[in-house]
C-alpha cells in the first residue's frame, strides 16, 4: 500500500513539474501572500492555481503585455506601484511612500490572494517583504537572511539599510487585517 502511495505521489509530482512552473524567485510569504519575479507565459498555469485577486507590481517599467493579458483574463487587479519611480536609478531602494502604499494593500485582506512582484523578485520585492517582516516583529538577522536568499547573490546594502531604518509607525494597521500580523 505504501509503495502504491509513494508511486502515485512521484507520478503526480512529475505531472506537476511538466505543467506547472513557478515564476523566478517564487516564494510563499504567508497564507495567500506570494512573491516572485515577473512571470512569463510558462508560469501562467502555475499562477492560475493560486486564484489571485491582486498583483502588486513594484518594477518601474510597465508589466509585460502577457502579464496584463493574463490578469485581464482572470479578473486580477494589477496595482503598478513601482511606476512612481520610473525615472529613479534602477539600483535605488524603493521610495518610502511606495513601501507604505504597498503595505497598505498587503495588509488589506480584501486583496487576497495577493502576489507581490518586480522584474526579478529580488530587490524591490525583497525590500517590501523585509519591511513587512519588520512589521511582524521579526529580528533583523532573519529579515536579512530572507532578503539575501532571494537577492540571488547580489545583495544591495542600501536596501538592507532601508529595511533596518524603516519606521513601522508610518504604517496604519487596519482593524480588518490578515491573521498573521
Amino acid at each position: 500500500m505504501i509503495a502504491v502511495l509513494v508511486s502515485e505521489f512521484f507520478f503526480s509530482l512529475s505531472i506537476m513539474s511538466q505543467n506547472y512552473m513557478p515564476p523566478m524567485n517564487f516564494g510563499m510569504v504567508e497564507e495567500d501572500l506570494y512573491r516572485s519575479g515577473q512571470p512569463n507565459e510558462l508560469n501562467f498555469p502555475f499562477l492560475e492555481k493560486l486564484h489571485l485577486k491582486t498583483i502588486v507590481f513594484l518594477a518601474a517599467e510597465d508589466p509585460s503585455q502577457a502579464l496584463r493579458n493574463f490578469a485581464d483574463d482572470h479578473d486580477i487587479e494589477v496595482l503598478h506601484l513601482g511606476k512612481a519611480q520610473a525615472s529613479a536609478l534602477t539600483w535605488a531602494p524603493l521610495a518610502e511612500e511606495t513601501v507604505i502604499e504597498a503595505l497598505n494593500v498587503v495588509l488589506n485582506p480584501e486583496h487576497y490572494p495577493l502576489h507581490v512582484m518586480c522584474n526579478l523578485g529580488s530587490h524591490r520585492t525583497g525590500t517590501l517583504i523585509g519591511c513587512l517582516r519588520k512589521l511582524q516583529r521579526w529580528n533583523l538577522t532573519s529579515i536579512f537572511e530572507e532578503y539575501r536568499r532571494h537577492a540571488m547573490g547580489k545583495v544591495r546594502l542600501l536596501n538592507e539599510q532601508f529595511i533596518e531604518f524603516f519606521d513601522t509607525d508610518l504604517v496604519r494597521i487596519p482593524t480588518q487585517r490578515p491573521r498573521w500580523i
